[in-house]
């Protein structure tokens, strides 16, 4: 199904309606910033987020990033593989998902990450306790740095790094 901003902007709507969504799936639905840009509002009270396949951009990611910024943020599981998310990109979500306390699933696959957003995903995953799995596959990590993903599961027994 394709939702252009119009139909974005009436989903925006409803979201706004409600305290809670349990379960939103917007994977492959061709949202691009703009549709991102009218959803944005409503994102944080999602507890279970999709946004894979869409042409979001790292200019869409910021926007997420400013949902999950949300003091009421409710995203426990966040889906944004295959979106052209970038080292540039990753360093806003990164950002904004080290002040997010519900986060427990995070799936970043089919990007474009390298060694250069290697840091700022250490430094997020050793400050997000309730973190439980983090999708690295297929991205375009070396193997020096896949290690270095890979080791932060010793640092935090429980904690699944896929790549």
């Amino acid at each position: 199904m394709t939702l252009n901003p119009i139909d974005c902007a009436v989903l925006s709507y409803a979201i706004g309606l409600c305290d809670t969504i349990k379960h939103l799936d917007l994977g492959s639905c061709h949202i691009q910033c703009e549709g991102i840009q009218r959803l944005g509002p409503g994102l944080h009270k999602c507890q279970e987020l999709r946004l894979n396949d869409n042409k979001l951009g790292d200019s869409g990611v910021k926007l997420v990033s400013a949902a999950l910024k949300n003091p009421e943020c409710k995203i426990q599981k966040l889906w944004l593989f295959d979106v052209g998310l970038t080292d540039s990109g990753a360093e806003d979500l990164v950002s904004a998902l080290r002040t997010n306390p519900s986060l427990t699933d995070l799936n970043l696959g089919y990007n474009s990450l390298t060694d250069g957003s290697v840091p700022a995903l250490r430094r997020f995953i050793r400050t997000l306790p309730r973190l439980e799995r983090i999708e690295l596959m297929y991205n375009r990590f070396s193997g020096t740095g896949e290690k270095e993903l890979r080791s932060l599961q010793e640092l935090r027994p429980g904690l699944t790094v896929n790549l």
